[in-house]
């Protein structure tokens, strides 16, 4: 019984380090206003990044979505279940209704700002244990992503 005791504590040990804040990051070039920008900067319908406007056009773009469904099929659905249900990251259905275009896209193409700045995404966070992986993916990608995403919560 012993034997086995001591791998799994060593193991959790391991699993609550890893999980752990790092060495602080090392200084940067930025200017600085962009060094002492805090969280009170961060607009939550925007978000963190370069999109500041969305134009989702008239009604679901259908080729868009089907692009979406692919891109989306190898980079998001091993964390994420198209209902409300959460798996490794929280369920998308009615994430359109919750978040702006212009949040998703910068939330898809720049996660780890977001993830500093948003309280919400900061509480997700403390649920899901993981944070998302930024998946470099193109802003056409992205966008394909969004219309799959208002496919699935039910736009025509």
């Amino acid at each position: 019984m012993t034997k086995l005791i001591s791998p799994a504590i060593v193991l959790m040990i391991l699993f609550v380090a890893a999980c752990g804040g790092g060495n602080p990051p090392a200084e940067s070039n930025d200017p600085p206003s962009a060094l002492n920008q805090t969280v009170d900067d961060y607009d939550p319908s925007r978000g963190e990044g370069k999109f500041t406007e969305i134009d989702l056009g008239a009604g679901l773009n259908p080729t868009m979505a089907e692009s979406g469904e692919k891109i989306s099929a190898s980079k998001c659905q091993s964390c994420h279940k198209l209902t409300d249900e959460r798996l490794v990251g929280p369920g998308w259905a009615g994430v359109t209704t919750r978040r702006t275009p212009v949040w998703l896209m910068n939330f898809i193409t720049n996660p780890n700002p977001m993830i500093d700045k948003d309280p919400e995404l900061q509480a997700q966070l403390e649920l899901c244990l993981v944070r998302m992986p930024n998946q470099n993916l193109s802003d056409d990608d992205a966008r394909h992503i969004v219309e799959f995403m208002r496919k699935n919560d039910g736009v025509k």
